[in-house]
């Protein structure tokens, strides 16, 4: 006999039985926001499936094919009474209980569901609850406490105080949209420490009020065992997990914890980025030359501004060529292209590997003026670029092989960000300086800039000196380059300066 979902012993804890929705907060606690690099100015939300709830815990799987299951221990508010265009100053009574609440997540089906987490939140099991309600009737909103351990060591300890929007704010905001019915649950956020857990892990969560007459009452630890899933997705009948190391520095909270590589260096600062301002590129390459850096120039490009100076650190974003199962798995949603594009740092110059393709555009108008929306220093791509008067009018300095009309997926699939790239036949890391004029763009390593501009300057000043010399009359031999006579000469004049 099949077990009606209003009796099914899953929510047998709730009042109501099994939830009629359940409605979760994307970010909400300071320590997130902050550990996120962004603060919104209001809550947002998403839906996870109630068939996602695992009363009291158990196990959930990592399903087969994918690395980046992480926990979010949270405050879980349920409804009572019904609540619909309620003011903050009587939301909280529609709410009868607290309790524990894991919202798990996989990372690996993230940046395809673009914010709705409908495949990445609502597996099932993705959402343990409980093991037991905190009756809210006489509770302080703000005096409820969050605690998370993995394998019994502590990794989450937050309260509700520390919420960027207070839980009665949250139940009257989604009360104006819709209504809360008795038994939906609410999932407030989860603060810092969330990250991945794998199969073995044992995840506790822990509710508890910290002030107040009620203070001490517990929930109970929530635990959910981490298993292996034996099944994997299935290609053709939707896209496939993937990652990158941007999904891994926010699934495990650190690049440090990822075990990557510390970020690159900081941008430049305004000494050195004016002295590169007025640094010829041909300049920058001769003292790379001289350093045994021959392979620094990205070939083939063009500028749409040759006027204008470009200097910045670099952003990287690869294209792989397309393949229309990879562009069905990589290609939509959130991809790798619009990630990069919406991540773009004040100061940096998206870099983008296009294998020097130019049979299709590797950027349009719209993320053009996205780019310098975020103050882009520029774009350098060795490939094609659509839509190219409106992309010249946004002002911003683009180089590209070309104007081409096809869309990206002709030729190419977004695949990755902040790796190390090929661009023009120039090998680019993240945080490298880039350097570009009418001549070209050049690649020089962080770790060499100030040395390498410094002389750079040193030797243009050399330059306009010969040239004094050859336009009064002076034959170039002996002069350029300067004999031991012509140096005596050049270093007497410097210094009478």
């Amino acid at each position: 006999m099949t077990t009606q979902p209003d009796h099914d012993p899953r929510f047998a804890a709730l009042p109501a039985g099994r939830p009629g929705k359940v409605v979760a907060v994307h970010l909400s606690y300071a320590s997130r926001a902050d550990q996120r690099g962004r603060r919104p100015a209001a809550p947002s939300y998403f839906l996870k499936p109630s068939s996602s709830l695992a009363a009291g815990g158990g196990t959930v799987e990592r399903p087969a094919g994918t690395e980046l299951l992480a926990f979010e221990g949270e405050i879980a508010l349920v409804i009572g009474e019904p609540a619909r265009r309620v003011p903050v100053e009587q939301a909280w009574r529609h709410v009868s209980h607290v309790t524990a609440a894991n919202d798990l997540g996989l990372y690996d089906l993230r940046a395809n569901d673009k914010g709705s987490n409908v495949r990445s939140k609502g597996g099932d099991g993705f959402t343990p609850l409980g093991p037991r309600l905190i009756d809210a009737s006489d509770l302080d909103p703000a005096a409820i406490r969050v605690r998370t351990w993995v394998n019994g060591t502590p990794a989450q300890d937050d309260t509700s105080a520390a919420v960027l929007f207070p839980l009665p704010q949250i139940v009257a905001d989604l009360s104006q949209h819709f209504t809360l019915e008795t038994g939906d649950v609410i999932l407030t956020g989860t603060p810092a420490g969330s990250s991945v857990v794998v199969p073995g892990d044992v995840v506790e969560v822990e509710v508890d009020v910290v002030g107040g007459a009620r203070a001490g009452a517990t929930s109970g630890r929530l635990v959910t065992t981490v298993v292996q899933g034996e099944h994997a997705f299935d290609a053709d009948l939707g896209s496939l997990p993937a990652v990158d190391d941007e999904q891994r520095v926010e699934a495990w909270g650190s690049r440090e914890a990822a075990g990557l590589p510390p970020a690159a260096a900081p941008g430049l600062d305004d000494d050195l980025r004016a002295k590169l301002e007025r640094t010829p590129v041909a300049a920058l390459s001769a003292q790379l030359r001289k350093r045994g850096l021959n392979n620094v120039s990205i070939d083939g490009v063009h500028p749409t501004h040759p006027d204008r100076k470009l200097v910045g650190t670099a952003k990287t974003l690869r294209f792989v060529p397309n393949r229309e199962d990879l562009f069905a798995s990589h290609g939509g949603g959130f991809n790798a292209q619009k990630r990069a594009f919406d991540a773009v740092e004040p100061g940096e110059v998206l870099v983008i590997e296009a294998r020097g393709e130019s049979g299709s555009g590797t950027l349009g108008d719209i993320l053009a003026i996205r780019a310098n929306a975020r103050g882009a220093a520029g774009i350098v791509t060795d490939g094609g670029v659509r839509d190219a008067d409106a992309v010249a009018a946004v002002g911003l300095p683009v180089y590209s092989r070309g104007a081409h009309p096809a869309v990206l997926g002709r030729k190419h699939v977004p695949w990755d960000v902040d790796v190390t790239i090929a661009c023009g036949g120039a090998a680019v890391q993240p945080g490298d300086v880039i350097v570009g004029d009418s001549d070209g763009v050049v690649v020089v390593p962080r770790a060499l800039a100030e040395e390498v501009v410094d002389a750079a300057l040193a030797q243009e000043q050399e330059d306009a000196w010969i040239a004094q010399q050859v336009a009064a009359g002076n034959p170039v031999d002996g002069l350029f380059p300067m004999n031991a006579q012509w140096r005596q000469k050049y270093a007497e004049r410097d210094g009478a300066r």
